[in-house]
């Protein structure tokens, strides 16, 4: 090996340049401090539980009886309850009596208005759960479908 080559050779470096970006600052991606080193991903060991936590997390299960319990305990259940006038069909988010027909309405679960159309939409329609009506109601059973080219009602998956 002559003195030339050697002089060139770098040490503890590739002698072949990175065609890939180099990375100029590594950032935690919980809280976004800098890492102690090159080759942690995170700069503190809470960062490193928290994120474990979050991608073992389950999925969060609603249970309409327990969010009934919950809403009436803080005095918000009639706000979220949908009723439906038995004479017309029309729904209302939080009003029993209906004030074209000036009749009470019947309680068909919980639910609210869609964002983007005002529509009223049961919690079941959301969630894909059939909600059976009381044994008074001959075998009908609640709710009743919206409209199937609504955003809303567009269910993928099982």
């Amino acid at each position: 090996m002559s003195h030339t080559e050697s002089s060139s050779a770098m040490r503890y470096r590739s002698r072949y340049p990175s065609t890939s970006p180099t990375v100029v600052a590594r950032v935690c991606p919980v809280c976004g401090g800098t890492p102690p080193s090159r080759r942690s991903v995170y700069c503190k060991t809470a960062c490193k539980q928290l994120a474990y936590r979050l991608r073992h997390q389950r999925l969060a299960t609603v249970d309409p009886v327990v969010l009934g319990k919950q809403l009436q305990r803080q005095r918000l259940l009639v706000a979220h309850t949908v009723y439906e006038c038995s004479s017309c069909g029309e729904r209302f988010l939080g009003e029993r009596r209906c004030p074209d027909c000036n009749l009470y309405a019947r309680s068909v679960g919980l639910g609210g208005s869609c964002p983007d159309c005002e529509t009223i939409i049961l919690l079941a329609d959301l969630l894909g759960q059939e909600v059976t009506a009381p044994s008074s109601a001959a075998g009908r059973s609640y709710p009743q479908p919206l409209d199937a080219g609504h955003p809303h009602n567009a269910r993928s998956g099982p």
